[in-house]
């Protein structure tokens, strides 16, 4: 069952309005070809944090540059993680979001694994529905759009030594996005890197942290180079098993309905959509199993056949096909090339469930508003 917004948390915030909000007309402008990550609405929620006060001073104030002094422990020790998720507007003119408790919860996690203050729940979901009543005009209604959130959490203590910060700041920003694939689902080539790595055992490939996604940026250039859109990793102790993309879990699927995905082992993200994608598929009869994937065995059944689809999974896209695997060694079609009918079904019925169209059987969504 579907579950509604706390007014109580939302409430703890106290609203700054801005003096200078986007015009109304020039809002409408930018909503009808929304583009991700590059509009931002009128304001941002906050907390701030001190060893000696703990989590205080919760707001929604108008967005703006952040003063950082030089010396500010995250520029130079990168002590930061960060989310992901969205609202959407049903039909009804409600406004919706996804899991946001496990994102909560992956959050608390990874500030955990960088020596960071974890925040509370109530206060994560808080912040959200906060800047969402408060930004409500700007969540958008077009077909696959929605209102990108983003929270964030870095060390702000300026220091110079090697501890963890004792000041905090957490902050909420939000920007409208259209559909990641503008002219219909299209299958991409994903380049499967055999030398460079994003993280290895007992590192922070578990944790949202900045860290891991600087380190996809070099391969992912290299994969541009080779004709292809993302990069594979494969793990760094034994380089033969495949981990994820620079930003999305991957998903195979064999000829005979069977899904296997590699497990999270602390080197891997633990999607929130990929664990929901897991949940779909079993409930539509699929055998699903979270274990290592050999590249070996990747290869050998997309030569014979056994392995029908291969698809990427995130936040941004939902569910990415993937039509092509290529390396310095072997350059493999997916099936026939083209998005395939298990990808297509899962990422259709998820999406259903995100807008309203579907019923949520499983209380993923979280009313905001």
């Amino acid at each position: 069952m579907s579950t509604v917004a706390s007014s109580t948390s939302a409430d703890l915030f106290e609203v700054h309005a801005s003096a200078n909000p986007v015009p109304a007309d020039e809002r409408a402008e930018l909503l009808a070809a929304p583009r991700f990550g590059t509009v931002f609405t009128d304001h941002m929620a906050r907390v701030s944090y001190s060893q000696a006060d703990g989590w205080h001073s919760r707001r929604v104030e108008p967005y703006g540059p952040l003063q950082l002094d030089p010396a500010t422990a995250v520029l130079h020790y990168g002590q930061e993680i960060f989310e992901g998720l969205k609202a959407y507007r049903h039909a009804d003119g409600s406004v919706w979001t996804f899991r946001p408790q496990a994102n909560a919860e992956r959050f608390a996690r990874s500030a955990y694994r960088l020596a960071l203050p974890q925040l509370p729940e109530a206060d994560f979901l808080g912040s959200i529905e906060a800047l969402v009543r408060t930004d409500l005009a700007w969540v958008p209604t077009g077909e696959e759009t929605s209102l990108y959130l983003r929270p964030f959490m870095y060390a702000s203590e300026p220091f110079l030594g090697v501890r963890p910060s004792l000041e905090v700041e957490y902050l909420v920003i939000a920007s409208p996005v259209g559909p990641y694939f503008s002219g219909g689902v299209k299958p991409v080539a994903i380049w499967v890197d055999q030398e460079l790595h994003r993280a290895g055992a007992g590192g922070t490939g578990a944790a949202k942290c900045g860290g891991n996604y600087a380190a996809s940026l070099l391969p992912q250039q290299l994969a541009y180079d080779q004709g292809c859109e993302q990069v594979c990793f494969l793990d760094a102790s034994t380089n033969t098993y495949l981990e994820e993309l620079g930003g999305m879990n991957v998903v195979v699927v064999h000829a005979d309905g069977s899904v296997v995905t590699p497990p999270v082992s602390g080197s891997i993200l633990e999607g929130v959509t990929r664990s929901s994608i897991l949940q779909l598929l079993s409930d539509a009869g699929h055998e699903v199993d979270e274990r290592p994937v050999a590249l070996a065995d990747l290869r050998a059944g997309l030569a014979d056949g056994s392995i029908t689809e291969v698809f990427a999974c995130g936040t941004a896209a939902v569910i990415t096909p993937i039509g092509r695997l290529k390396s310095t060694d072997f350059d493999l079609t997916v099936g026939d090339g083209g998005a395939g009918p298990v990808t297509m079904r899962t990422r259709a019925e998820l999406t259903d469930i995100q807008y309203g169209r579907a019923a949520d059987r499983h209380g993923w969504l979280h009313r905001l508003v």
